[in-house]
């Protein structure tokens, strides 16, 4: 009990200091997560979902920063559970300590890329792109934008989604970049799982450094579903953050 009690004031410490300040935090490091269902995470949270790390955060549906548990995104709060963001953030940090991680959910399940442009709407009140663009500069109020996680595709798996895919990430790279007037934002997009489908749309994900500079790809090989054919079960969806977080410190 004294040791909860103890680590519960720490954690507010640390809140106090990290947001009490006005000015920017340089090692405050920000990371966007757009997508679909599988970077919001479809996983049933376990024991492990609720451990705090008190250097990594999430911005909450009401914009304030929270410690960051399972699950990470609120997009459909019925299913959202367990997805890549927590371990990607803990492998980004290390042995660092000196930098905290800010995740900045913004993903929406089941959202074909047609809808992640401006003044688009899905589900008919949420603008994938409009939101992410408004949360992500409240959130650089704090800190500094490092990078972009991209999981989508399987709305777009099919031979009429494929062969209009890479123009349109081309597109949504290129005005998330203007947006935040970083013309190298490093953007790195994870390839959706292979579990019996069609991988129309990895074909076209895998060559996207070949067409855009300041890009990766994570494989998605290996890893496994929930049962359903579609969502990464917990342990995968970690292994993804992890290979999203050496994707990107590649990058950087």
């Amino acid at each position: 009990m004294i040791k909860k009690i103890l680590y519960s004031v720490c954690c507010f410490l640390a809140t106090v200091c990290l947001f009490a300040q006005e000015k920017t935090d340089p090692n405050f490091h920000l990371y966007l997560l757009v997508g679909q269902s599988n970077m919001a995470g479809r996983a049933a949270p376990d024991s492990i979902s609720k451990i705090v790390d008190p250097h990594v955060w999430m911005l909450d549906k009401n914009n304030e920063w929270v410690p960051a548990t399972d699950p990470v995104h609120f997009d459909k709060p019925n299913v959202a559970g367990i997805g890549p963001a927590i371990s990607f953030a803990k492998a980004m940090i290390g042995n660092d300590k000196k930098i905290n991680i800010g995740l900045i959910p913004c993903a929406w399940g089941g959202s074909p890329i047609r809808v992640w442009q401006q003044d688009s709407v899905y589900l008919e009140t949420a603008h994938p792109y409009d939101d992410a663009v408004k949360r992500t500069k409240i959130a650089m109020q704090k800190g500094v934008l490092k990078g972009i996680l991209w999981h989508q595709g399987e709305s777009d798996n099919n031979p009429a989604g494929a062969v209009v895919y890479m123009d349109k990430l081309k597109t949504l790279i290129k005005h998330f970049r203007s947006e935040f007037n970083n013309p190298n934002l490093p953007f790195v997009a994870g390839e959706i799982g292979y579990f019996g489908k069609t991988d129309l749309v990895n074909k076209v994900i895998d060559s996207l450094p070949e067409n855009v500079s300041h890009t990766a790809v994570v494989s998605a090989k290996g890893l496994t579903d929930k049962g359903d054919k579609t969502h990464f079960d917990a342990a995968s969806a970690r292994e993804l953050g992890i290979r999203y977080a050496e994707a990107m410190k590649k990058l950087k």
